[in-house]
């Protein structure tokens, strides 16, 4: 009598244990974590080196133009949208002259105003303008500071997070200085159309 129900006992407990390991849980596979791609944005400062060609106009001298190179340096801004502020400052070596005037150098402190589509940016720009300009006629020469405004606009592609290439058109107006000649004080104004390629580095 026992025999039969140990026997029975162990007929059920075989029979139960497929039906047990079937309810055992088993932890689900971990899946990979992937981390969201980093976000592009304008934000910070960059120095950069430019080269282009100008040309212009100066009173009492034939139409200047020539080559010109320099540096820029500046700081962008832009929040959680599109809009991207900035202020550039930049330093050039002219040589855009005529037979008689010559804009040895200019410079240019500007704010800028852009909008970016991730890695491409469209801006305006405008703001405070000076240079040096040299005339000489009948073999007196001098030289004399010159200041204004410049305005004008530009597009920027960013290669990556650092490097990024940029062209832009620039109108600048340097006003009026005195210089002397054979004939006397003659007030000679000049202004200039400047077109120019560039690269930044940005940290």
């Amino acid at each position: 009598m026992k025999n039969s129900i140990f026997a029975g006992l162990g007929v059920v407990a075989l029979m139960a244990a497929p039906a047990a390991a079937a309810d055992l849980s088993y932890p689900a596979p971990a899946t990979e974590a992937y981390a969201p791609m980093p976000v592009f944005t304008w934000t910070g400062f960059y120095i950069g080196a430019n080269a282009g060609y100008g040309w212009g106009t100066a009173d009492y001298s034939p139409d200047v133009d020539g080559f010109l190179g320099g540096l820029q340096a500046g700081y962008n801004w832009q929040g959680s949208g599109p809009l991207v502020l900035g202020v550039e400052t930049d330093i050039q070596y002219a040589d855009i002259s005529s037979s008689v005037f010559t804009l040895d150098y200019f410079g240019t402190v500007r704010a800028r105003l852009g909008f970016a589509f991730d890695q491409f940016l469209v801006y305006g720009t405008g703001g405070f303008a000076y240079g040096g300009g040299s005339y000489e006629r009948l073999g007196l020469s001098n030289d004399r500071n010159h200041f204004g405004w410049t305005i004008g606009g530009g597009a920027e592609y960013a290669i990556d997070r650092n490097w990024s290439v940029k062209g832009e058109y620039m109108y600048v107006d340097l006003g009026e200085e005195t210089y002397a000649t054979i004939a006397g004080p003659r007030d000679v104004g000049t202004t200039a159309n400047i077109l120019r390629a560039g690269v930044n580095y940005r940290f």
